[in-house]
């Protein structure tokens, strides 16, 4: 029998009530999952702790106290390396990322396990004008960081890791622990040398009545991301692009080709 390589990694932190139909929902379209619960006061493990009892495939790692979602990824990510995985697509816990884009972009990672695998989302009618327009930001900042095109979008966290990398590059940093973690991983393994693959996936966004959930706070959370992206355009400017431009030949002599193919798109109504 093949040894089992990729697992889903969920990182909740009071994910509400959608929390366990979207785990099963995840369990019905890959056999391994972990979910980490950050310190959830919501009392939403309950649920996926009784499913975990029947589920061989379903482990939960609960944390004593919320420490951000790097850091939960992280956690997780060791849990996951320590029980044999070699990769992890991580998504979120509240039901945005489709549970039926996790196949494909499990079999695009098996076929290029060096590679991590990055979503471009495919944005409902619904999104936030302020969301879409963030990730085009954050994209041309990182487009600069990384000397070019190759990362699609930084911010959308439907993902696939391979798991040595990602904590070799951000295990033993302090940065990267919490809405930081998706844009200063995809930048950090890509100047480490990992090339990164787009796939596009779609993304909901409910509305609470619908039982969706946000934890982002526009004001502290874009502060942070503001930090993160002086520290990573000082440390490229200071010491790292030679090294990355070297890393660009060696994929474009390889025939490797980096692109963003455009910005994130809007679900067509027609």
């Amino acid at each position: 029998m093949t040894p089992a390589t990729h697992i889903v990694l969920l990182p909740a932190y009071n994910p509400g009530p959608r929390l366990a139909s979207v785990v099963a929902d995840v369990l019905r379209h890959w056999p391994h999952a972990l979910v980490v619960v950050d310190g959830s006061t919501d009392g939403s493990e309950h649920a996926v702790l009784a499913l975990a009892a029947r589920e061989p495939g379903l482990a939960v790692l609960v944390l004593p106290r919320n420490a951000g979602k790097g850091a939960a990824v992280l956690a997780g990510a060791r849990t996951a390396q320590a029980r044999g995985f070699t990769h992890a697509l991580v998504m979120d816990a509240d039901g945005q990322h489709p549970a039926e884009s996790v196949a494909p972009f499990m079999r695009a990672s098996r076929a290029h396990p060096d590679a991590m695998v990055l979503g471009k989302p495919i944005f409902g009618a619904n999104v936030p004008p302020e969301r879409r327009h963030g990730h085009k930001l954050s994209t041309g900042v990182v487009c600069f960081e990384a000397l070019g095109a190759g990362i699609a979008d930084p911010l959308f966290g439907f993902r696939v890791y391979p798991l040595a990398p990602l904590l070799a590059v951000l295990g033993p940093r302090r940065g990267g622990r919490r809405y930081d973690f998706d844009t200063e991983s995809v930048v950090r393994l890509f100047w480490a040398g990992v090339r990164p693959i787009n796939l596009a996936a779609p993304v909901r966004y409910f509305t609470r009545a619908e039982g969706g959930v946000s934890h982002f706070r526009y004001g502290r959370d874009n502060v942070v991301l503001v930090w993160m992206h002086l520290r990573l355009v000082a440390e490229l400017l200071l010491r790292r692009w030679p090294a990355v431009l070297r890393q660009r030949r060696r994929w474009r002599s390889a025939g490797v080709r980096l692109e963003n193919t455009g910005a994130p798109a809007l679900e067509s109504t027609v």
